[in-house]
């Protein structure tokens, strides 16, 4: 995806949207974008603290080409890291032995054929006790590598755009985030499940160290929390792209953003504070080992360092992006940045470097071209700014910059409070006084009337797209795209981005846009539906009380208490024994790989409504008298074990058609057809390949979240019976995926009867994957099962999906360390005290067995 960042008519890069926070003392004039400022010095950033220690260089560390778009700390060797790059490498670094100071590299792996943009470290397990490294890249791919091979071991495919972040957890689980709008789950080489519910671009994902929390950032402007697959609450305050995640414990977490500000959040959605310090882009955090103080790094050219809610430290670097961090278990931080230099920086007089590359590191600083457009400075008159001699007055916070005028260039310096005098760190260049005339912009040695600057492929401004207004935009969207190497794919997006920008434009003052057509505002958010809370009033009404799914119903395994002589279809004794029954030692609940199905009804009632509601309705939907007459011969048929009839094509046609009544009165039609289709040869009629997607996306439409709960049990029941024949079985595991998203809705509709109907599909599914190699099936088990624990009540529902979790993780260890990733453990271990039944408890303590 290519994000464009910046619009100015008369500016090289001025940013779409930009935080200047910056505090002066005495003159307050930069507060506002682009405003001029005669005064002599300014502050950026806020600095109300002294630092209880300063970081200085401890080593340079040259090894890649181009920009290091990802570090981590590694897990192995001690004090080794690992990072990654344009250049499409990784690499392994290790600290070189005392005295000598600085990083060798170890290991290099390659695997992508395009950029490499983030890395993270998979937990040591048996199989690899070093540890794996994941890397993700442009070329829509994650490499998993270990220390011993320059070459992966493995590739995940399932992305469908660049894997722009990457988050290890527990039990080998991976997180990724991709610009195709998902973050997607693995463990080992399989995709568990896709995480989807953002509308633009996956910046950063992170793995919360407890419970089976995920977190994933996006250019969307939100942060959404997700658990067993399922998006559990939605952060909103950033007011631009979530570009970084950072965990601060089990239930605190950091985000940083394009907007320059971090933000410091609880897991259960409170903003507890807004970091502001940074002047434009904020590309990534790392928290040191005491879990509170923290790093940052930006495209303002600076890593600030941070403790106890202040910016106590700010570290200029000679580069333009500082893309990444991370900090080492000493303490030392290290940063990745445009130049493709690695840089490492200690609070250890030990570990600093000598004299000699502390020089060489601010010299290259002095060095720096700085252009104020970039967000850092401001517009700087340069006549109004004084000369040299400001430079004997100290500075009054640690980070202070302060611009002055020597010999017609502009410089500028900023504050060491350690070292107690002004460093250089570069010549300002694009000043209000060095603009060419006309309010034109000067590229490449030609005038245009904007030049755009666009962030391609990862993030920052990189990218320059000059353009007049004589020009035709389409034409020049396929001349940058050429030029740059970029997918003709983005030509629509390019040119509806310039069209847009330049939309009633004449020669002159540009105004910056206000909609970005890519991460900006104005994009539609559907809000999620309103939960239900039951039947509310019994629709229905009139002879024979007929009411599908009631405790008067036979069929209704949910019945607060058993009918006589109803046998569990698990353990062949009541559905709730007693808190005394004997409990089990052998497990006699899972797996469980026959299906469990809905067999018993009423059919004089089923009938009797069915004929009642017939004749109230319309004539064009009236039943004729042989219709009926067919319906109740197919009804008796089913449910006749002794007889030796067959429902006939006409009797299946006839029901089929009328399963498309009005949703008001279809219910007892649904009923007959809850028990026909466990008839061999209604199961092959409607569920054969040739009307099977039909049948599935007509219950599916009976199953929505707003619909009626009557109709959305039965549906639920047919789906179950379905499992009885073969032919339904397979069109059941076909739309598996479909089935079960739409399944998982129905959790929040406050029923028992719907709670045990979708236990009860759970189970069939778990059953029928049980034997097959289908990890991804099993995931998604796991995860509605998961779901459904969070808020079903009743015990035979609950009951049921443990049966389905114990029989998903049975004889699969893979399953098993999903399920525990997923934190199944601690969301079950509450029904091991459960007395009545006393088989919640029995099947319960099974389930944790495995999963130990």
């Amino acid at each position: 995806m290519i994000f464009p960042a910046m619009h100015q008519r008369g500016c090289c890069s001025m940013y779409f949207r930009r935080a200047v926070v910056a505090v002066s003392v005495p003159c307050y004039a930069v507060l506002a974008n682009n405003s001029s400022c005669s005064s002599c010095y300014f502050a950026v950033g806020l600095h109300t603290m002294a630092s209880s220690g300063t970081y200085k260089l401890s080593s340079s560390v040259p090894g890649h080409e181009i920009d290091v778009r990802g570090l981590a700390t590694a897990v192995f060797p001690a004090g080794a890291f690992v990072s990654v790059s344009r250049d499409r490498t990784g690499k392994v670094w290790v600290p070189n032995s005392s005295p000598d100071r600085g990083f060798t590299e170890m290991h290099c792996m390659r695997g992508h054929n395009n950029f490499v943009s983030c890395v993270c470290i998979i937990a040591p397990n048996d199989s690899y006790p070093r540890g794996l490294i994941a890397t993700g890249g442009n070329d829509h791919i994650i490499c998993v590598f270990s220390l011993d091979r320059p070459d992966p071991l493995f590739t995940l495919k399932g992305h469908k755009n660049t894997v722009c972040s990457l988050s290890a957890g527990k039990f080998g689980t991976l997180l990724s985030g991709s610009w195709d709008t998902t973050a997607k789950v693995w463990l080992n080489d399989k995709c568990m499940m896709t995480l989807q519910g953002h509308t633009a671009a996956v910046w950063t994902v992170v793995i919360l160290p407890e419970q089976g929390l995920m977190l994933t950032g996006s250019a969307d402007k939100t942060i959404k929390l997700w658990k067993a697959g399922r998006c559990e609450k939605t952060f909103v305050g950033h007011e631009d792209c979530v570009r970084g995640l950072a965990v601060v414990n089990d239930v605190e977490f950091f985000s940083c953003s394009n907007d320059a500000s971090i933000r410091r959040w609880m897991v259960s959605g409170e903003c507890l504070q807004v970091y502001y310090g940074h002047t434009n882009y904020i590309y990534s955090l790392a928290v040191f080992p005491n879990g509170q103080d923290f790093v940052s790094t930006g495209e303002d050219r600076t890593v600030r360092i941070w403790r106890r809610g202040e910016c106590t430290q700010t570290i200029r670097l000679p580069a333009q992006s500082i893309w990444c961090c991370c900090v080492l278990p000493n303490g030392d931080i290290v940063v990745g940045a445009s130049d493709g230099t690695i840089r490492v920086f200690t609070e250890s007089d030990d570990r600093v470097a000598d004299a000699t590359d502390l020089q060489a590191f601010e010299d290259e600083l002095s060095k720096s071209i700085i252009d104020p457009k970039t967000g850092d400075l401001g517009d700087i008159k340069a006549e109004d700014l004084p000369g040299r001699e400001h430079l004997n007055e100290p500075g009054n916070r640690d980070g202070q910059t302060r611009l002055i005028k020597d010999e017609g260039k502009v410089e500028a310096y900023q504050w060491s409070m350690s070292e107690g005098r002004w460093v250089k760190i570069g010549d300002v260049v694009g000043g209000s006084s060095q603009q060419s005339s006309g309010n034109r912009v000067m590229y490449e040695g030609k005038e245009y009337d904007f030049v755009f600057t666009i962030d391609v492929n990862e993030g920052g401004p990189s990218m320059k797209l000059p353009y007049n207004v004589t020009d035709d935009p389409w034409l020049t969207a396929h001349n940058f795209l050429q030029k740059n190497d970029l997918s003709p794919m983005f030509l629509d997006q390019v040119a509806n981005f310039i069209i847009e920008n330049t939309k009633g434009h004449t020669l002159g003052s540009a105004q910056p846009s206000t909609i970005d057509p890519f991460t900006g505002s104005n994009r539609y958010i559907p809000g999620s539906s309103d939960d239900r809370t039951g039947f509310g009033m019994d629709p229905f009404t009139g002879s024979g009380r007929y009411i599908p799914g009631s405790g008067t119903d036979p069929v209704a395994p949910a019945a607060p208490v058993a009918p006589a002589g109803a046998a569990d279809p698990f353990t062949g004794g009541s559905a709730y024994s007693s808190t005394t029954q004997q409990q089990s030692t052998l497990n006699i609940y899972f797996p469980k790989t026959d299906a469990v199905t809905f067999d018993q009804g009423n059919t004089t009632q089923i009938l009797a409504k069915l004929k009642e509601l017939n004749s109230g309705t319309s004539e064009e939907q009236r039943l004729s008298e042989h219709s009926v007459t067919q319906l109740e011969a197919l009804l008796l048929t089913v449910c006749d074990q002794q007889s030796k009839l067959q429902p006939t094509a006409e009797q299946v046609d006839i029901l089929w058609n009328t399963t498309h009544w009005p949703e008001d009165i279809v219910f007892p039609v649904l009923d007959i057809l809850r028990l026909a289709v466990r008839h061999p040869v209604v199961n092959e009629h409607l569920c054969r390949e040739t009307d099977g997607t039909q049948f599935c996306n007509h219950i599916l439409s009976l199953m929505v979240p707003q619909g009626r709960p009557a109709n959305q049990m039965l549906a639920l029941r047919t789906l179950c019976n379905c499992f009885s024949g073969s032919i339904g079985r397979n069109l059941l595991m076909a739309q598996r995926e479909a089935i079960l998203s739409r399944a998982c809705d129905l959790r929040t509709v406050r029923n028992k009867n719907i709670h045990v109907a979708l236990a009860t599909l759970v189970l069939n599914y778990a059953g029928s994957l049980h034997q097959i190699q289908d990890l991804e099936g099993k995931a998604q088990c796991l995860s509605v099962a998961s779901a459904a624990l969070e808020v079903v009540q009743d015990k035979e529902a609950i009951f049921r999906l443990l049966v389905a979790l114990g029989t998903t993780v049975s004889n699969d260890t893979t399953a098993g360390d999903l399920a525990r990733s997923l934190g199944v453990q601690s969301q079950i271990a509450q029904y091991t005290s459960t007395s009545d039944p006393a088989k919640v408890a029995e099947c319960c303590k099974f389930v944790l067995h495995k999963l130990q």
